[in-house]
């Protein structure tokens, strides 16, 4: 008996001198409808965007102000990769590989020193990739979710056009900024009062000379805010049509606009700059593709090396692209006319087969790739430049009011699912 006292005695005194000297586990900060948000992805993202802002030369706002943008950050996405989950929806490795090639390829490096790049600045490659497939599954999720809420009418085409046509085709655009100023009362609500008042502060701050983009990390409920509310170059045409109303009485370089109201709260706008856009011409390309489809009896990787395979044949001439295409190619349109995609703007198609083509050297067929219909290998036959017809403005309309409007809808509909979700904040 003496003997078992005295081990577990010794047992309690090695748990405890453990606990004293073991790291704190880390905690849940925040509990999202099925999931949670760990005080380290909050600390890791606030230390991103510190860098990110350091690295620009800007301002840093209050530990504070940064926690509360980080938080809702990691909120609207926890909820929308919770969607993606439900709906099935997930990004495979060679999707993810893909991706991350294409971000190396824009910045001009090879994915090696890519790799080193983001490693320097002390993120690890693990977690930029994982960071990056969550990006891509949420854009997904949005895209989805956006596109069938998305009506244009003949009508607002035909207006659109006609705008475009009186403007010889030529458009200005405008690298423009956003603050949203949102207050919720005591009860969820939406207080546009409070609203209002705070985003009149906020102009107030503006005017006495304080930078737009610090405030936006700072107050901003947008969910650009941690960007600096940079909303990138638009036209007229493909900006909400309450900010087009605001940029067409005063379309001046540097200006603040607002606080102009909508039905998620009060937004102020900066035009950072302004450049002319003339589209007179258009690079069109034609292309000829084979599409393989994974299923439940073609697995992935056998898809993949099915057009490996397929590649290699007509590359030592045992067969044609044009045979192949007509006898295994999923994609019935064109395999009727041996993979043959006929001429076409590469924006209309998705954006893993959109980057391949516009890349992509005439007369080479590429590597196998995936995009969300399947596996394909892609040859581009050749380029033309086009003048810009009746049919392509057409089209640039349909384009300019889908992004309008799409921006529009995204606004309210993330607000929705964040009104609609449960969240509860832990105590420190």
């Amino acid at each position: 008996m003496k003997l078992l006292n005295l081990c577990i005695t010794s047992l309690c005194v090695a748990v405890l001198a453990f606990s004293v000297n073991a790291e704190p586990l880390d905690r849940i900060a925040i509990v999202v409808d099925e999931d949670i948000v760990l005080e380290s992805e909050i600390e890791d993202l606030i230390r991103q965007v510190k860098m990110n802002l350091e690295s620009d030369g800007r301002s840093i706002p209050s530990d504070e102000a940064l926690r509360v943008q980080a938080s809702e950050r990691l909120i609207n996405e926890s909820l929308q990769l919770q969607m993606a989950r439900r709906m099935g929806f997930a990004i495979s490795d060679s999707q993810l590989d893909q991706a991350i090639s294409s971000i190396a390829a824009d910045n001009n490096l090879p994915i090696d020193a890519f790799r080193n790049q983001i490693e320097l600045r002390g993120q690890s490659w693990a977690d930029y990739r994982e960071n990056i497939r969550r990006q891509i599954v949420v854009s997904e999720v949005q895209r989805m979710s956006i596109q069938r809420r998305i009506y244009m009418s003949p009508q607002e085409i035909d207006m659109l056009v006609q705008i475009i046509q009186e403007q010889g085709g030529t458009q200005t655009e405008y690298e423009l900024g956003q603050i949203l100023v949102r207050v919720q009362n005591e009860n969820g609500d939406l207080d546009m009062n409070a609203s209002l008042e705070q985003a009149e502060q906020v102009m107030e701050r503006l005017n006495q000379g304080d930078s737009f983009r610090d405030l936006a990390v700072s107050v901003s409920s947008a969910s650009n805010a941690l960007e600096g509310g940079d909303m990138g170059w638009l036209t007229s045409n493909s900006m909400p049509t309450l900010f087009a109303a605001a940029v067409e009485e005063n379309n001046s370089k540097g200006a603040t606009l607002g606080p102009l109201r909508s039905g998620i709260g009060y937004h102020i706008l900066r035009i950072h700059d302004i450049r002319g856009a003339e589209q007179a011409e258009i690079e069109e390309v034609r292309a000829r593709h084979i599409l393989v489809q994974p299923s439940v009896i073609l697995s992935d990787n056998r898809a993949q090396q099915m057009l490996r395979d397929f590649k290699q044949r007509i590359e030592t001439g045992e067969a044609t692209f044009a045979e192949l295409a007509g006898e295994h190619s999923a994609d019935p349109g064109s395999a009727r006319n041996g993979g043959d995609l006929g001429f076409a703007v590469p924006d209309v198609y998705v954006p893993e087969f959109r980057d391949r083509v516009a890349r992509q050297d005439v007369g080479r067929i590429s590597e196998p790739f995936r995009t969300e219909h399947g596996w394909h290998i892609v040859e581009v036959l050749e380029r033309r430049v086009q003048d810009v017809t009746e049919q392509r403005t057409r089209d640039r309309a349909r384009q300019l009011l889908y992004s309008r409007k799409y921006q529009e809808e995204l606004n309210i509909w993330q607000q929705e699912v964040r009104d609609e979700a449960y969240v509860e904040f832990k105590t420190q």
